[in-house]
C-alpha cells in the first residue's frame, strides 16, 4: 500500500437505527472514488436488536454483562456481512455507537476490530473518532470527507448540500471547486437535530412497528406547528457549529406528542426533521442551489416534501447523482479506512471543530 494505488475497500455501518449493517465496497486511493462495488445489509434479528437497545446510553464499564452481550452480537453480525464478499483488501469498522457526549470530550462506538480481523481475516480499520476528540472535536460527523468525494466523483462544480436523515440529522455543505477536503471553506458540517429516531421510538411504542412505512400514517394526519416551535427555540439551534448530538438528545420530544393522536403524531415527527435543518440554515455560509437528501429520510415522501416546503433550494434524493443513499455512510467508512492507512485527515476544523486537520483510525491485521 506504500505506493497508494487504488483498492478495495468495504465500509461497514450499524447506525443508531439498529435495524442491522449496512456493508459497501469501494474502491479508491483515499483521494478519489475510482468504483463503487457491490453492497449488501445483514439484518439484526429482534432478539439482536433488543439486546443492542438495552445498551443504548452505557458507556465502557457500566453493566459488563449487557455490554458483552451487545458486543458479541456486533462482532458476529458483521463478521457474517464481511464474509459474505470477496476480495476485499480492507475493512473500515464503525462500530455501534451507544452513547456520544462530545460537551465532556466522549464517545462510545462498541466493536472490536481486533477480533473483527481475526473472524475475517481481512485488515480491519476501526476506532475513527477517538483522535479527533483528543484535539477537542467532536468526534462527528466523519461522513463529511467522503461527501467532498461524491461531489467530486458527480462532477459538481457549485456548492450544494449533503443531507442524511438518519436517526440523527446532519448537514455537509461542499465546495467542490477547492482541491481537498481539509482546505479552508471546502467544507461546513454539523448535525442538524433530530431526524428519524424519534418518529421511529413512536411507532414502535405506539403501534409495534419499525418505521412509517412511505410515510403512510404521516399522510393521514396534520402536522402541530405548535410543537415544533417548542423544539427549534431550542438552544442548540442558535448554536453555532461545531455541534454533534446523541440519538437520544431530543427524546423528550415524544412527550410533547403524547396528546396527539397517531396520525398527527407522526405528521408532526416526520416534519420535524426538515423543520430542524431550516432552522439551522442560517450556520451555513452560503446557501446552496440544490440539497441532496440520504439516509432513511429519503425513502419517505412525506418527509421529503416537508424538507422541500421548508428549505430553499431543490430537494432531490441523493441518488439523482449516481449515488447509492442507503449505503453512503457505509461506503464513507470504506473510504475513510484507506485515508488512515495512508495518514490522511479524516475531519477538519469545519466538520468537527478539531484544532487542526486530524488523522485517526486504528488498524489490525488478522
Amino acid at each position: 500500500m506504500t505506493e497508494f494505488k487504488p483498492i478495495r475497500a468495504l465500509g461497514l455501518m450499524s447506525g443508531t437505527s439498529m435495524d442491522g449493517v449496512d456493508g459497501a465496497v469501494l474502491t479508491t486511493d483515499g483521494a478519489e472514488i475510482h468504483d463503487f462495488g457491490e453492497s449488501a445489509f445483514r439484518p439484526f434479528t429482534k432478539a439482536e436488536a433488543e439486546v443492542l437497545r438495552t445498551a443504548q446510553g452505557l458507556w465502557p464499564g457500566e453493566n459488563p454483562a449487557v455490554l458483552q452481550a451487545a458486543l458479541e452480537v456486533i462482532q458476529t453480525a458483521h463478521a457474517d456481512l464481511v464474509l459474505e464478499f470477496d476480495d476485499i483488501d480492507l475493512v473500515g469498522f464503525h462500530g455501534q455507537t451507544l452513547n456520544h457526549d462530545p460537551e465532556a470530550g466522549r464517545t462510545f462506538q462498541l466493536g472490536d476490530g481486533a477480533d473483527l480481523a481475526r473472524r475475517t481475516g481481512v485488515p480491519t480499520v476501526w476506532d475513527f473518532r477517538s483522535n479527533d476528540m483528543v484535539l477537542d472535536g467532536q468526534g462527528a460527523p466523519l461522513a463529511p470527507f467522503f461527501h467532498f468525494a461524491c461531489a467530486k466523483w458527480a462532477g459538481l462544480t457549485e456548492p450544494a448540500a449533503f443531507l442524511n436523515l438518519g436517526g440523527v440529522g446532519n448537514v455537509t455543505l461542499v465546495d467542490p471547486s477547492k482541491n481537498a477536503p481539509e482546505d479552508t471553506e471546502a467544507l461546513i458540517a454539523f448535525d442538524t437535530g433530530p431526524a428519524n429516531a424519534p418518529l421511529n421510538d413512536m411507532m414502535t411504542a405506539r403501534l409495534g412497528k419499525a418505521f412509517d412505512e412511505n410515510g403512510s400514517l404521516a399522510a393521514s394526519g396534520k402536522v402541530d406547528e405548535t410543537v415544533l416551535t417548542r423544539v427549534y427555540q431550542r438552544a442548540f439551534f442558535a448554536q453555532k457549529p461545531p455541534k454533534s448530538l446523541d440519538r437520544h438528545d431530543f427524546h423528550d420530544v415524544l412527550s410533547l406528542v403524547d396528546p396527539l393522536c397517531d396520525a398527527d403524531a407522526a405528521a408532526t415527527l416526520t416534519a420535524l426533521p426538515a423543520a430542524c435543518v431550516a432552522a439551522n440554515q442560517s450556520h451555513l455560509t452560503i446557501e446552496p442551489e440544490h440539497w441532496f437528501i440520504c439516509g432513511g429520510g429519503a425513502c419517505n415522501p412525506v418527509m421529503m416534501q416537508e424538507l422541500s416546503n421548508r428549505l430553499s433550494g431543490t430537494v432531490a434524493p441523493i441518488s439523482e447523482l449516481g449515488l447509492d443513499g442507503d449505503m453512503l455512510e457505509a461506503q464513507a467508512f470504506a473510504y475513510l479506512a484507506v485515508r488512515s492507512r495512508r495518514a490522511l485527515p479524516l475531519s477538519a476544523p469545519s466538520t468537527t471543530g478539531c484544532r487542526a486537520p486530524a488523522t485517526g483510525g486504528r488498524f489490525n491485521k488478522p
